[in-house]
């Protein structure tokens, strides 16, 4: 009689913050280990400075947030701790990380952003001077470059506590990642999704990055979990973001496709860098082949450069608008 290789071998340890979403999103993955890896899971609670700051009410602020909910999971997988970790795609710094990979990027949730607005009403139907919150550089400036009057307000806390804002009055709508809202059964919360020829989500955001340590043989055993247009659509958006990064402070939105082409798969991707207050921006598109995701997020980041992108972190002179909606047109 065989015994099962699999059954002698310890349960995979899973890193996730302590959140709602995220041990939904651990679990979503640790589900996906025992049904394509055949082997047995455990959720293990890892508490990060992003969760400390947020439970004193400290805000978060500026690039500097992107990582905070990623390095203590992180340590958590150098120290032996975890075997996995799960984050947000959008959360996770794009320069890498030594000695851990990024083994999976599993099929994305809609990436869009989504408005939970009192009254059932939509982004276009709030009356001029309604509070929307949001804690999101990037969302701020595409709610104020729609050009509807909105007092635009910082949010923060878990998808109860926003969403609370708007039930109790303080806000008229909250905006959020509808990925989340999806993956912890609020969907029918949701009064509007936004298109994103309106607002680009943040790039790599209704993804999940599933990361282990670069020498651990499960790195290669996990790509059973990985996508394969989810990745090409990621490592562009990402792409993008990284090249912007280099030489811009501005916010940023980003989002590919994989779509069939007449020769075959395409990529197709859309990208905007905004002054903070949007008054102006830089949109441009790029289109590859899924083959060159980074090679073409890379090169669409370099020509938003050569357009004026790194300009815009600050708000620049009125007199530069003009110029920018012929850009945008």
């Amino acid at each position: 009689m065989t015994t099962d290789h699999h059954a002698q071998q310890p349960p995979v340890r899973v890193g996730t913050r302590r959140s709602l979403l995220a041990t939904t999103q651990s679990g979503h993955v640790a589900a996906m280990i025992r049904e394509r890896l055949g082997r047995e899971t455990v959720l293990v609670e890892v508490t990060t400075d992003g969760d400390r700051s947020q439970a004193a009410g400290t805000p978060l602020v500026g690039a500097s947030s992107t990582g905070v909910f990623v390095s203590a999971l992180r340590d958590a997988l150098l120290r032996g701790e975890v075997d996995v970790a799960v984050h947000s795609l959008k959360d996770v710094p794009t320069y890498p990380a030594e000695g851990i990979v990024l083994a999976a990027v599993p099929q994305r949730e809609d990436p869009r952003d989504a408005v939970v607005a009192r009254d059932g009403l939509t982004i276009g139907e709030l009356p001029v001077g309604s509070v929307v919150g949001t804690g999101s550089p990037r969302r701020a400036a595409q709610l104020h470059a729609l050009g509807l009057g909105l007092e635009v307000r910082g949010v923060r806390g878990n998808v109860d506590t926003r969403i609370g804002k708007v039930r109790s009055g303080d806000y008229d709508a909250v905006v959020l990642a509808r990925a989340g809202l999806s993956r912890i059964d609020r969907l029918a919360e949701v009064t509007e999704v936004l298109d994103p020829l309106q607002v680009l989500p943040a790039p790599g955001q209704g993804a999940l990055a599933v990361e282990c340590r670069a020498d651990d043989e499960l790195a290669e055993a996990l790509r059973a979990l990985d996508d394969a247009p989810t990745r090409a659509a990621v490592d562009a958006e990402r792409a993008v973001l990284s090249t912007l990064e280099g030489g811009c402070s501005a916010p940023i939105g980003a989002l590919a496709e994989v779509v069939e082409g007449e020769d075959g798969e395409e990529l197709w991707v859309r990208a905007v860098a905004l002054s903070p207050d949007g008054t102006l921006s830089v949109r441009m598109s790029a289109t590859g082949t899924p083959s060159d995701a980074v090679g073409v997020g890379t090169r669409l980041g370099a020509e938003m450069l050569a357009d004026g992108a790194g300009q815009l972190g600050q708000p620049g002179p009125a007199a530069t608008t003009e110029a920018d909606k012929v850009r945008d047109a």
